[in-house]
């Protein structure tokens, strides 16, 4: 088993990594949190597939269990959503020693972790993640948060999780886009932290996700790692942690443009990434060809790099109700190279009007 240490200024958890891990987690339970009620917030696909055997066996090992299902989606993420989990907690009497186990993929994660965060000012809080997105990327480092029909995530808080348990194995229910819309993230933390893990990624000419998931293990474990370092140093997103909004400025708007029902998050920040390289080149910041490195990086596995039929000028106003957006200005991530991320805060409009200039050509 693999495992990592997350020190944080409100908590230190541990991220355990370990293909099979899942089953044993009653077992774990059990040792650990006996006595505690348990909500395990889930949606209904993950639900049909892990949710009902899964708290069987805990309930078998003495458990209070409830399970609070949603259905699956983005458009889901919202208040609606969190008053009903607080509803399930109030009404079997959670206490804040209870624990909330989020089983599933980031909509999941940042629900559950805003709900443990708020109810009764902040209970017990697991992470079980599903998806490969939320194994490299959500589950870690205690953003949680709720969209509004403004924007994605702009109510939250940061509250880290007890702990985090990651089973790769979990993976294999997950179609190829599915996986591929993980991937973005992974092989985002390579463009701006790593490239020697960059090189891991693109060594072979044709991509392969079974010979991908023969090392999953360790490129999840890397990629998580990066994001550790990142958030011990800036868990409260004030600086070196913005690093990881690498084509998130772009990606986000995307997404909320299409009404999160369009392309997923990790193909929308694929080409977030992809637009924003090709600006940075253009003014200097990027040093010329990295654009197109990151481009056949993106392809190989299958994600989007073209910019999508949308509307500009929508885009351009949901990039001005980015909530990084601080007093008309706004801090860019980019990279200098594959794997040398940079931070530079330029003034939104003059970000703007740049943005509509490269999707105009």
């Amino acid at each position: 088993m693999k495992e990592l240490i997350v020190k944080t200024s409100g908590k230190t958890y541990t991220i355990y990594i370990e293909s099979g891990i899942f089953n044993q987690l009653p077992d774990i339970f059990q040792e650990k949190y006996s006595g505690k009620k348990l909500a395990v917030v889930t949606d209904n696909n993950v639900f049909n597939i892990y949710g009902n055997t899964f708290i069987e066996k805990l309930q078998q090992k003495g458990f209070f269990v409830i399970p609070i299902i949603f259905e699956a989606g983005e458009k889901n993420k919202n208040l609606t959503t969190l008053t009903e989990i607080y509803d399930a907690l109030a009404e079997h009497a959670f206490t804040r020693s209870d624990i909330v186990v989020a089983l599933g993929g980031g909509v999941t994660g940042d629900m559950a972790g805003l709900a443990a965060a708020t109810f009764l000012r902040g209970m017990g809080y697991i992470q079980i993640p599903t998806t490969l997105l939320a194994m490299v990327d959500s589950s870690i480092g205690g953003k949680v948060a709720v969209d509004l029909p403004q924007g994605k995530n702009l109510v939250g808080s940061f509250y880290q999780p007890d702990a985090v348990y990651t089973d790769p194995m979990l993976l294999e229910t997950l179609d190829d886009r599915c996986f591929s819309d993980g991937m973005a993230e992974l092989v985002k933390h390579s463009f701006i932290k790593d490239i020697e893990l960059y090189k891991q990624l693109v060594s072979d000419d044709v991509y392969d996700r079974k010979s991908v998931s023969k090392n999953l293990d360790e490129y999840i474990f890397t990629s998580c790692n990066i994001k550790r370092i990142v958030v011990e140093e800036d868990e409260k997103d004030n600086g070196i942690r913005q690093l990881l909004n690498f084509g998130h400025t772009i990606g986000h708007a995307i997404e909320r443009v299409q009404n999160y029902s369009g392309l997923s998050h990790g193909e929308a920040i694929s080409i977030g990434m992809v637009l924003i390289t090709r600006l940075t080149e253009g003014m200097g910041l990027t040093e010329k060809g990295e654009a197109e490195k990151i481009t056949a990086a993106l392809k190989k596995f299958s994600l989007p790099t073209k910019w999508p039929d949308l509307n500009i000028p929508d885009v351009i106003k949901a990039i001005s109700l980015d909530k990084k957006n601080r007093s008309g200005r706004i801090t860019l991530s980019y990279i200098e190279r594959i794997g040398q991320g940079r931070l530079i805060e330029t003034d939104l409009k003059e970000l703007e009007d740049k943005i509509h200039g490269i999707l105009k050509d």
